[in-house]
């Protein structure tokens, strides 16, 4: 979802939001009381198309074909609602039912990794029982040595690349987790979609994976704190350098948790994949550095 621009008066924004849709383009009006009404578009691939309808309409907002399409836009709303009213009876609005969570709703990849983690986190009996989950751990280091070329994997158990963010060692870890990635991943869900999010999840999950391994030098390791600093990068730049995105961060969060970054190194709170940490924020934050060029 993307912002194309704002109409100082409502009528007009309402007026040109009918228009687009009867287009067959999707959008949102939203108000901000400096700028007037936002347009946000759905599709990114009709940004363009959409720029273009803008630039026309405030050329001549009184063009009659503005209030004629109005009327047909009415029409395919009232017949869209009626095409739904047997599903809505049957099931509860997504965004209703877990709205009161977050500001952007649940996303739908951002539940089902948490319900996974949760159910991992059960099975490990609350991560005291690593034998349990061994085919979970990028390797098995169960008999006290460990194999840095990753045999498993070399025969074909590939998934080890990316589970151990499943694993979570106590109660804590997997808690904080949880929270940050129900926050972080609904936003891009919300602002993006759920493909992006599920990109983002697995490139960026292999990769701080494979830097615990051979940078951190560690093979018992496990949790999403890896992505988690890869979408906290992800969302901090492109906030910061395409503000059209919808993705923002308060500068108080991005202190806590870069704050939270380096204290880990410490060493105080034990043993922690920091190598994961790393690898995760700077691939975040070069990943929306670059993606945000497109937009400048």
């Amino acid at each position: 979802m993307r912002l194309i621009g704002h109409l100082a008066e409502e009528i007009s924004a309402r007026a040109f939001a009918d228009y687009l849709y009867v287009q067959g383009i999707e959008n949102q009006l939203d108000h901000d009381k400096n700028d007037g009404w936002g347009i946000w578009i759905s599709d990114e691939d009709k940004i363009a198309r959409a720029n273009e309808l803008l630039n026309d309409f405030r050329k001549n907002p009184s063009d009659p074909k503005y209030i004629k399409e109005a009327k047909s836009a009415e029409e395919l709303r009232a017949k869209e609602e009626k095409d739904q009213e047997t599903y809505r009876k049957r099931l509860h609005n997504r965004r209703h039912l877990f709205r009161p969570l977050t500001a952007y709703g649940f996303g739908p990849v951002t539940f089902v990794m948490i319900a996974i983690s949760v159910v991992v986190f059960f099975i490990s009996n609350f991560g005291q029982n690593d034998d349990a989950i061994m085919r979970l751990f990028i390797t098995d280091f169960s008999t006290g040595r460990w194999d840095p070329t990753l045999p498993e994997i070399r025969q074909g158990e590939v998934w080890r690349l990316l589970t151990p963010i499943f694993i979570h060692m106590s109660p804590l870890h997997i808690i904080f987790n949880m929270l940050w990635l129900r926050d972080l991943g609904s936003m891009i869900e919300g602002r993006q979609s759920w493909i992006h999010l599920l990109i983002l999840t697995l490139v960026i999950g292999v990769c701080s994976n494979l830097g615990e391994v051979y940078i951190g030098h560690v093979p018992n390791f496990g949790g999403m704190s890896g992505v988690v600093y890869g979408l906290l990068g992800y969302i901090w730049m492109r906030g910061k350098f395409d503000p059209g995105s919808g993705l923002y961060l308060h500068s108080y969060t991005v202190m806590m948790m870069i704050a939270w970054f380096f204290l880990c190194f410490t060493g105080i709170f034990g043993s922690i994949a920091n190598a994961a940490h790393a690898v995760g924020l700077v691939m975040g934050i070069a990943w929306g550095y670059l993606s945000s060029l497109r937009y400048r």
